[in-house]
C-alpha cells in the first residue's frame, strides 16, 4: 500500500484534483472515536482505485481494514460504516444492520467508526466521427455534465480510452472497421457502432478475420443504442444516450478497482495470533517463520511478542 501523508484540507484538495481528472476514489471519514487512538473525529483519507492512500484515519491496525473495505465499496457503489474496536466493545452492544464490526486488539486499545463512501467519476464518452448525429449526441451528453470528446477517425488512438470509457463509432462507413479495431483491445465499458445491420455484419466479419475472439466481438453493440423504432439520423443520438444512461444506472460506466487494489484485497487473509486481528499474508505484514509455518502480524509489537514465545500463542490458537 502506498501512503501519502496529506491531512486536513490537503485531503479535500486531493479529492478535487481526482474529481477534475475523472478518477473515482473512496473517501473515508472518522465519525466517532474512543481513545486512546491515533485517529481523530473528522480525520479523512482517500483511497484511489490503484490502492494508494492519501490522508490519515488511524494507525497500522485500521489501514488494512480500510483498504479491504474500500475495494468492496468502490465495486458496489454503496457506502459503508465500519466499526473497529476491541472484542469487548461489541459484546452487549446493539450493532445496526449493515454496520461492519472488525474486532482488533492493537496496543492503543482504542476504537473507531469510519464512514466509507464511493465518489464515482462522471461517465467518459468518446465519439469517433463527426456526422450530424455525432454532434447531436455530444450536445446531449454535455447537458448531463458527463465527460465527452469527439474526434475524427484519423486522430483516434487507443491511448485516448480505457476500460471505463464508452466508445461510439459514428464514422458512417468511413473507417468503421478500423476504428472498432482500435477500440476493442482496450476493453472499453461500452463499444457501439452506428451502422445498419448489413453494414454491422461486415464490421464483425472484419474483426473475426483480424483475429479477435468471439468473446471480444460479442462486446460490440451493433447497432449502437436502444431500439426506439424508426428514427431519423439525429434521433439516433437519443437512442444511444438512452442506452448509455441505462448502463450508467447499472454501474457499468463507473471506474472499478484496478488490478493493484484487487491484488491487495485478494491476498490470503490470516489471523494475527497475538491480537486476533485479520491481516493479509503479504510481506508488508511482518512475516515470521516458525517450524516451517509463516505467521503474519498487524504491528511490530505483535510480531515481537510472538517471537519471544511462539509456542504459547500457537497453542492458544489451537484451543479456540
Amino acid at each position: 500500500m502506498s501512503f501519502n501523508p496529506v491531512e486536513g484540507m490537503g485531503v479535500m484538495e486531493r479529492a478535487v484534483e481526482l474529481t477534475n481528472s475523472g478518477e473515482s476514489f473512496v473517501m473515508a471519514t472518522v465519525v466517532w472515536r474512543q481513545g486512546p487512538s491515533s485517529g481523530q473525529s473528522g480525520s479523512r483519507a482517500i483511497i484511489t482505485s490503484d490502492g494508494k492512500l492519501h490522508g490519515w484515519i488511524g494507525g497500522a491496525c485500521a489501514e488494512p481494514v480500510l483498504i479491504r473495505e474500500a475495494k468492496k465499496v468502490m465495486d458496489s457503489g454503496k457506502a459503508q460504516l465500519i466499526w473497529l474496536g476491541q472484542e469487548v466493545d461489541f459484546k452487549g452492544m446493539h450493532v445496526p444492520d449493515g454496520v461492519i464490526t472488525v474486532p482488533m486488539a492493537c496496543q492503543s486499545e482504542g476504537a473507531l467508526q469510519i464512514y466509507v463512501e464511493p465518489v464515482q467519476s462522471s461517465p467518459q464518452v468518446m465519439i469517433v466521427g463527426r456526422s450530424p448525429m455525432a454532434v447531436t449526441l455530444k450536445q446531449l451528453i454535455d447537458v448531463l455534465n458527463w465527460r465527452v470528446q469527439i474526434v475524427d477517425f484519423a486522430d483516434f488512438t487507443m491511448s485516448m480510452i480505457n476500460s471505463s470509457t464508452a466508445v461510439i463509432v459514428a464514422t458512417q462507413g468511413h473507417g468503421d472497421e478500423e476504428a472498432t479495431e482500435i477500440a476493442l483491445p482496450a476493453a472499453p465499458a461500452y463499444l457501439g457502432v452506428v451502422a445498419s445491420r448489413k453494414r454491422g455484419a461486415a464490421v464483425l466479419s472484419y474483426l473475426e478475420d483480424r483475429g479477435f475472439s468471439k468473446t471480444q466481438i460479442d462486446t460490440v453493440n451493433l447497432p449502437a443504442g436502444l431500439d426506439l423504432g424508426h428514427t431519423t439520423h439525429r434521433e439516433m443520438a437519443v437512442s444511444i444516450l438512452a442506452q448509455l444512461v441505462q448502463l450508467r444506472a447499472a454501474g457499468s460506466l463507473t471506474q472499478k478497482a484496478t488490478p493493484q487494489l484487487l491484488q491487495m484485497v485478494q491476498a490470503t487473509e490470516v489471523i494475527d495470533l497475538v491480537c486476533g486481528m485479520t491481516v493479509t499474508a503479504e510481506k508488508s505484514n511482518r512475516p515470521f517463520e516458525f517450524e516451517g509455518t509463516v505467521y503474519y502480524f498487524c504491528a511490530p509489537g505483535c510480531r515481537t511478542a510472538f517471537e519471544k514465545d511462539p509456542t504459547s500463542f500457537i497453542n492458544q490458537e489451537a484451543k479456540c
